[in-house]
């Protein structure tokens, strides 16, 4: 498998490229559309047509890439089914299992920071590769405050989805804020402060609830830009109109 990790600096999401090395099919996980230009680029120096953009769920903290990618490379946006979104080519949903050529992406349904939201467990030679969204970030999980979030469906889907995976488990997130690129499921059972321990649902619950975080600050277009597959919405600060030109060319 070719496998790449991909680093947005303003909102700290990463972007993961896998690729097929049979059939050369590609996919992208979570694209931003400030970094449209570097996907580009790393795909044309790795010699790899785009297939898949595919997002774990509706982002409130940047606009995804998707449209930009598929006015460039043709390629079919992907997503949680349950989005309902018409802009999207597929809906992705747990029990059906998206083929990238020869590798498997297994949508896991696992919502709680939005109630839409899918993770992706990939199986590459018997090495597990969870690419777990917002819903488990390094030592930390996805707020739950906003956005349809519920801090007692997500500890559900954190221990039912995840928690049940062998512990060598290489975990995969949309986000870290401290330049770290990966975490197992062994080391977050251990050591999140908000799971890990064997903490409780009352536990988890309560410390949700007091983590007091300020409003999401690009919410207001990032999630209309989302729902529309990464087209710009009318409120888009004058910073970023640059990033959507192609967009408003049609």
């Amino acid at each position: 498998m070719i496998f790449r990790q991909l680093f947005e600096i303003e909102s700290s999401t990463y972007t993961y490229l896998l690729s097929c090395p049979d059939t050369g099919t590609t996919a992208l996980i979570d694209p931003v559309i400030e970094t449209v230009e570097r996907d580009l680029e790393v795909l044309q120096q790795l010699g790899l047509r785009l297939d898949y953009a595919i997002e774990t769920h509706l982002h409130a903290d940047h606009i995804t890439g998707g449209r930009m990618l598929r006015e460039h490379t043709g390629c079919r946006l992907a997503g949680p089914a349950l989005d309902e979104l018409p802009c999207r080519d597929i809906g992705l949903r747990e029990g059906e299992p998206m083929r990238i050529g020869n590798l498997v992406l297994n949508p896991l349904f696992t919502p709680g920071h939005t109630d839409t939201h899918h993770a992706f467990l990939l199986d590459h030679a018997g090495l597990p590769m969870l690419f777990s969204g917002d819903a488990l970030l390094i030592e930390a999980c996805g707020r739950t405050d906003f956005q349809s979030g519920d801090a007692q469906t997500l500890y559900h889907s954190i221990h039912e989805k995840f928690f049940v995976l062998p512990d060598e488990t290489l975990v995969y997130p949309a986000h870290d804020y401290s330049e770290r690129q990966i975490t197992t499921i062994g080391q977050e059972k251990l050591r999140n402060p908000r799971l890990g321990q064997g903490k409780t649902l009352e536990e988890f619950v309560q410390i949700m609830n007091g983590m007091d975080l300020p409003y999401p600050k690009k919410i207001d277009w990032a999630l209309p830009g989302n729902e529309a597959c990464g087209a710009c919405p009318d409120n888009l600060p004058p910073e970023k109109e640059r990033l959507c030109e192609l967009d408003r060319q049609g």
